[in-house]
């Protein structure tokens, strides 16, 4: 399974402004779902589906409880599928973390690296190196690849412009 992030439409069979209805059973496809404050729009109570994979997890937000606003999708697990998740031909679950940064900011993209969180303003797509198991560590002594990516709407991550 083969899923690319398209900043900022979406990821791979789940576009940005996707109806919760049909991101529901789109996502119950790809295994157990798992809804979370159904059709609210309420700050830091807002609507999730939670796509559940035996080998990886999505976590679709849906801000307004109507429309899917940004994808998150989690580092896959070792099993039976082979699933790549791609950014314009990069592997970024199986490419160390820092080297795929150094490789987004070549093709003249904006990279803020905050260590733990990497951003990429312009383009909406949010990395983490946090991780709730041991994985494999850097010489920096983090995780060695990131552990989640969140694909949001133009302007998502902006205001980190304005932080720094």
């Amino acid at each position: 399974m083969d899923i690319e992030l398209d900043p900022p439409h979406g990821i791979t069979g789940f576009p940005l402004g996707m109806p919760a209805d049909g991101l529901k059973a789109a996502a119950a496809e790809l295994g157990r779902i798992k809804v979370r404050n159904d059709g609210s729009a309420v700050r830091f109570r807002s609507m999730k589906v939670l796509a559940l994979h035996p080998q990886f997890e999505i976590v679709f937000h849906l801000e307004d409880g109507r429309t899917l606003g940004a994808a998150e999708v989690w580092i896959p697990r070792p099993g039976p599928e082979d699933i790549t998740v791609r950014f314009r031909g990069i592997d970024v679950f199986r490419t160390p973390a820092r080297e795929l940064l150094g490789r987004l900011a070549a093709m003249g993209l904006t990279v803020l690296d905050e260590t733990l969180y990497a951003y990429l303003p312009g383009l909406s797509l949010g990395f983490t190196r946090v991780a709730g198991h041991e994985v494999p560590l850097d010489t920096d002594g983090e995780p060695l690849y990131f552990q989640a990516v969140l694909t949001g709407p133009t302007g998502y991550y902006d205001y980190k412009l304005a932080d720094g």
